[in-house]
Protein backbone atom coordinates (compact mmCIF):
# COMPACT_ATOMS: atom_id res chain seq x y z
CA UNK A 1 0.00 0.00 0.00
CA UNK A 2 1.40 3.86 -1.15
CA UNK A 3 1.91 5.73 2.06
CA UNK A 4 2.33 8.87 0.14
CA UNK A 5 -0.84 11.31 0.35
CA UNK A 6 -4.05 11.66 -1.31
CA UNK A 7 -3.55 14.42 -3.68
CA UNK A 8 -4.58 18.35 -2.63
CA UNK A 9 -4.27 20.33 -5.62
CA UNK A 10 -5.59 24.07 -4.74
CA UNK A 11 -5.52 27.05 -7.42
CA UNK A 12 -4.29 30.61 -6.42
CA UNK A 13 -5.06 33.82 -8.57
CA UNK A 14 -2.53 36.48 -7.83
CA UNK A 15 -3.85 39.79 -8.09
CA UNK A 16 -1.76 43.13 -7.37
CA UNK A 17 -2.73 46.82 -7.52
CA UNK A 18 0.99 48.15 -8.61
CA UNK A 19 0.94 47.22 -12.31
CA UNK A 20 3.38 49.88 -14.44
CA UNK A 21 1.35 49.03 -17.62
CA UNK A 22 -2.24 49.24 -15.93
CA UNK A 23 -2.71 50.39 -12.15
CA UNK A 24 -5.66 48.97 -10.46
CA UNK A 25 -6.06 46.59 -13.30
CA UNK A 26 -7.82 43.88 -11.19
CA UNK A 27 -10.66 45.78 -10.07
CA UNK A 28 -11.00 47.35 -13.85
CA UNK A 29 -14.82 46.69 -14.37
CA UNK A 30 -15.60 44.36 -17.62
CA UNK A 31 -18.82 43.76 -18.41
CA UNK A 32 -20.74 44.78 -14.68
CA UNK A 33 -17.42 42.97 -13.01
CA UNK A 34 -14.26 43.51 -11.83
CA UNK A 35 -11.25 41.84 -13.79
CA UNK A 36 -10.22 39.54 -11.05
CA UNK A 37 -13.99 38.63 -10.53
CA UNK A 38 -14.13 37.05 -13.82
CA UNK A 39 -10.97 34.94 -13.55
CA UNK A 40 -12.51 33.55 -10.35
CA UNK A 41 -15.82 32.33 -11.98
CA UNK A 42 -13.96 30.69 -14.52
CA UNK A 43 -11.50 28.49 -12.02
CA UNK A 44 -14.52 28.22 -9.60
CA UNK A 45 -15.72 25.70 -12.60
CA UNK A 46 -12.76 23.43 -12.37
CA UNK A 47 -13.43 19.65 -11.35
CA UNK A 48 -9.89 18.92 -10.02
CA UNK A 49 -9.34 21.63 -7.43
CA UNK A 50 -10.29 21.34 -3.59
CA UNK A 51 -10.11 25.48 -3.23
CA UNK A 52 -9.57 28.63 -4.90
CA UNK A 53 -8.33 31.39 -3.16
CA UNK A 54 -7.03 34.97 -4.38
CA UNK A 55 -3.60 36.22 -3.06
CA UNK A 56 -2.61 40.19 -2.59
CA UNK A 57 -1.33 42.59 -1.25
CA UNK A 58 -3.76 45.45 -1.72
CA UNK A 59 -6.89 46.01 0.69
CA UNK A 60 -8.95 47.23 -1.89
CA UNK A 61 -8.47 43.77 -3.68
CA UNK A 62 -9.09 42.27 -0.72
CA UNK A 63 -12.35 44.08 -0.26
CA UNK A 64 -13.46 43.96 -3.62
CA UNK A 65 -13.26 40.08 -3.77
CA UNK A 66 -14.52 38.87 -0.15
CA UNK A 67 -17.94 41.24 -1.16
CA UNK A 68 -18.11 38.39 -4.61
CA UNK A 69 -17.83 35.57 -2.20
CA UNK A 70 -14.24 34.60 -2.91
CA UNK A 71 -11.11 33.27 -0.17
CA UNK A 72 -8.59 35.90 -0.02
CA UNK A 73 -4.95 35.41 1.31
CA UNK A 74 -2.91 38.31 1.77
CA UNK A 75 0.88 37.98 0.88
CA UNK A 76 3.52 40.61 1.37
CA UNK A 77 4.01 42.98 -1.06
CA UNK A 78 7.80 42.31 -1.57
CA UNK A 79 7.56 39.36 -3.77
CA UNK A 80 9.32 39.88 -6.64
CA UNK A 81 7.20 37.32 -8.53
CA UNK A 82 3.77 35.73 -9.18
CA UNK A 83 5.50 32.29 -7.56
CA UNK A 84 6.41 33.97 -4.22
CA UNK A 85 3.42 35.22 -3.68
CA UNK A 86 1.67 31.26 -4.58
CA UNK A 87 4.60 29.93 -2.40
CA UNK A 88 3.60 32.22 0.53
CA UNK A 89 0.00 31.85 -0.01
CA UNK A 90 -0.55 28.09 -0.03
CA UNK A 91 0.88 28.21 3.62
CA UNK A 92 -2.72 28.85 4.56
CA UNK A 93 -3.69 25.88 3.23
CA UNK A 94 -2.57 22.97 5.19
CA UNK A 95 -2.32 19.29 3.29
CA UNK A 96 -1.45 20.59 -0.10
CA UNK A 97 0.40 18.69 -2.37
CA UNK A 98 0.25 20.89 -5.56
CA UNK A 99 -0.79 24.09 -6.55
CA UNK A 100 -2.11 26.06 -10.08
CA UNK A 101 -0.57 29.61 -10.42
CA UNK A 102 -3.84 31.13 -12.37
CA UNK A 103 -2.86 34.87 -13.96
CA UNK A 104 -5.36 37.06 -12.29
CA UNK A 105 -5.54 39.04 -15.83
CA UNK A 106 -7.00 35.84 -17.79
CA UNK A 107 -10.64 36.22 -17.63
CA UNK A 108 -11.69 33.79 -20.15
CA UNK A 109 -9.44 31.37 -18.92
CA UNK A 110 -10.32 27.93 -19.84
CA UNK A 111 -11.30 25.56 -16.75
CA UNK A 112 -10.52 22.11 -18.51
CA UNK A 113 -6.89 23.64 -19.50
CA UNK A 114 -6.65 24.16 -15.11
CA UNK A 115 -8.20 21.01 -14.44
CA UNK A 116 -5.45 19.04 -17.22
CA UNK A 117 -2.58 20.74 -15.58
CA UNK A 118 -3.48 19.59 -12.62
CA UNK A 119 -3.86 16.14 -13.79
CA UNK A 120 -0.88 15.50 -15.49
CA UNK A 121 0.79 16.77 -12.87
CA UNK A 122 -0.48 14.59 -10.27
CA UNK A 123 -0.16 11.50 -12.41
CA UNK A 124 3.36 11.66 -13.21
CA UNK A 125 5.51 11.95 -10.01
CA UNK A 126 8.61 12.62 -12.40
CA UNK A 127 7.43 16.34 -13.20
CA UNK A 128 8.20 19.27 -10.94
CA UNK A 129 5.78 21.79 -12.80
CA UNK A 130 4.04 21.91 -15.92
CA UNK A 131 2.45 24.44 -18.36
CA UNK A 132 0.72 24.79 -21.46
CA UNK A 133 1.09 26.36 -24.74
CA UNK A 134 -0.84 27.01 -28.26
CA UNK A 135 0.28 27.03 -31.72
CA UNK A 136 1.72 30.31 -33.21
CA UNK A 137 -0.57 31.32 -36.39
CA UNK A 138 0.28 34.96 -36.50
CA UNK A 139 3.69 35.89 -38.03
CA UNK A 140 3.57 38.96 -36.23
CA UNK A 141 3.03 37.63 -32.74
CA UNK A 142 6.16 35.09 -34.09
CA UNK A 143 8.03 38.48 -33.63
CA UNK A 144 6.44 39.80 -31.13
CA UNK A 145 8.89 39.92 -27.50
CA UNK A 146 6.04 40.13 -25.75
CA UNK A 147 4.68 36.76 -27.25
CA UNK A 148 6.87 34.05 -25.31
CA UNK A 149 7.97 30.87 -27.12
CA UNK A 150 8.59 27.87 -26.27
CA UNK A 151 9.83 24.27 -27.86
CA UNK A 152 9.58 21.04 -26.51
CA UNK A 153 11.72 17.43 -26.28
CA UNK A 154 10.15 13.82 -27.43
CA UNK A 155 7.86 13.70 -24.73
CA UNK A 156 6.62 17.17 -24.05
CA UNK A 157 9.00 18.79 -21.83
CA UNK A 158 9.95 22.12 -22.11
CA UNK A 159 13.66 22.58 -23.49
CA UNK A 160 13.77 26.54 -23.69
CA UNK A 161 11.46 29.48 -23.29
CA UNK A 162 12.38 32.87 -25.24
CA UNK A 163 11.32 36.29 -25.87
CA UNK A 164 13.10 35.64 -29.61
CA UNK A 165 11.68 33.57 -32.49
CA UNK A 166 12.26 30.15 -31.80
CA UNK A 167 12.96 28.18 -33.35
CA UNK A 168 15.02 30.06 -35.93
CA UNK A 169 12.63 29.06 -39.36
CA UNK A 170 15.43 27.74 -41.54
CA UNK A 171 12.15 26.12 -43.55
CA UNK A 172 9.35 28.74 -42.74
CA UNK A 173 6.49 26.12 -43.99
CA UNK A 174 8.10 23.54 -41.06
CA UNK A 175 7.75 26.00 -38.55
CA UNK A 176 5.94 24.30 -34.86
CA UNK A 177 6.04 27.67 -33.50
CA UNK A 178 4.20 27.61 -29.79
CA UNK A 179 3.36 30.36 -27.97
CA UNK A 180 3.63 30.01 -23.98
CA UNK A 181 0.81 30.75 -21.77
CA UNK A 182 1.19 32.14 -18.35
CA UNK A 183 -0.52 29.43 -16.22
CA UNK A 184 1.43 27.05 -13.91
CA UNK A 185 0.86 24.11 -11.73
CA UNK A 186 3.49 22.47 -9.35
CA UNK A 187 4.14 20.28 -6.84
CA UNK A 188 4.12 21.87 -3.78
CA UNK A 189 7.56 20.68 -2.62
CA UNK A 190 9.10 21.94 -5.63
CA UNK A 191 7.27 25.24 -5.73
CA UNK A 192 9.20 25.62 -1.91
CA UNK A 193 12.54 25.12 -3.05
CA UNK A 194 12.08 27.04 -6.55
CA UNK A 195 11.73 30.21 -4.51
CA UNK A 196 14.55 29.61 -2.32
CA UNK A 197 16.91 29.82 -5.52
CA UNK A 198 17.95 33.15 -6.54
CA UNK A 199 17.31 34.27 -10.02
CA UNK A 200 18.99 32.72 -12.90
CA UNK A 201 20.71 33.80 -15.51
CA UNK A 202 19.22 33.14 -18.29
CA UNK A 203 16.52 34.53 -16.19
CA UNK A 204 17.49 37.49 -15.66
CA UNK A 205 18.66 37.69 -19.35
CA UNK A 206 15.27 36.75 -20.91
CA UNK A 207 12.77 38.12 -17.74
CA UNK A 208 11.26 34.85 -18.02
CA UNK A 209 11.51 33.27 -14.17
CA UNK A 210 10.38 29.87 -15.68
CA UNK A 211 13.85 29.70 -16.71
CA UNK A 212 14.89 29.50 -13.41
CA UNK A 213 13.53 25.68 -13.16
CA UNK A 214 15.08 25.07 -16.31
CA UNK A 215 18.71 25.80 -15.08
CA UNK A 216 18.44 23.50 -12.33
CA UNK A 217 16.99 20.41 -14.27
CA UNK A 218 13.25 20.24 -13.38
CA UNK A 219 10.65 18.72 -15.89
CA UNK A 220 8.47 21.23 -17.42
CA UNK A 221 5.39 19.36 -18.76
CA UNK A 222 3.57 21.73 -21.65
CA UNK A 223 0.01 20.84 -22.33
CA UNK A 224 -0.63 21.74 -26.05
CA UNK A 225 -4.44 23.64 -26.20
CA UNK A 226 -5.94 25.51 -29.10
CA UNK A 227 -6.75 28.23 -25.99
CA UNK A 228 -4.81 31.55 -26.76
CA UNK A 229 -5.07 32.67 -23.23
CA UNK A 230 -6.25 36.33 -23.97
CA UNK A 231 -5.05 38.22 -21.28
CA UNK A 232 -5.77 41.94 -20.16
CA UNK A 233 -2.17 43.89 -20.45
CA UNK A 234 -3.33 47.56 -21.25
CA UNK A 235 -6.17 49.16 -21.01
CA UNK A 236 -6.31 49.72 -24.73
CA UNK A 237 -7.57 45.73 -25.47
CA UNK A 238 -10.49 46.83 -22.56
CA UNK A 239 -13.08 47.39 -25.29
CA UNK A 240 -12.42 44.04 -27.74
CA UNK A 241 -11.90 41.49 -23.89
CA UNK A 242 -15.16 43.08 -22.81
CA UNK A 243 -16.46 42.50 -26.26
CA UNK A 244 -15.29 38.64 -25.96
CA UNK A 245 -16.63 38.49 -22.38
CA UNK A 246 -20.35 39.58 -23.55
CA UNK A 247 -20.32 37.00 -26.86
CA UNK A 248 -19.05 34.24 -24.12
CA UNK A 249 -21.87 35.22 -21.89
CA UNK A 250 -24.45 35.31 -24.57
CA UNK A 251 -23.18 32.13 -25.66
CA UNK A 252 -23.32 30.32 -22.73
CA UNK A 253 -26.41 27.93 -22.01
CA UNK A 254 -28.22 29.51 -18.74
Amino acid sequence: MSSQAEPHVIGIIPARWGSTRFPGKPLHILAGKPLVQHVWERVRQCQELRAVAIATDDERIRRAAEDFGAQVVMTSPEHPSGSDRIAEAVQTFPGTTHVVNIQGDEPLIDPELIDSLARVLVEDESLSMATAAAPITNEQKFHDPNVVKVVLNTEGNALYFSRSPIPFPRHEAQRPALRHLGIYAYKLAFLKQYVSWPPSPLEQTESLEQLRALEHGASIRVILTQHQGIGLDTPDQIPLIEQLILNTSQSTPS
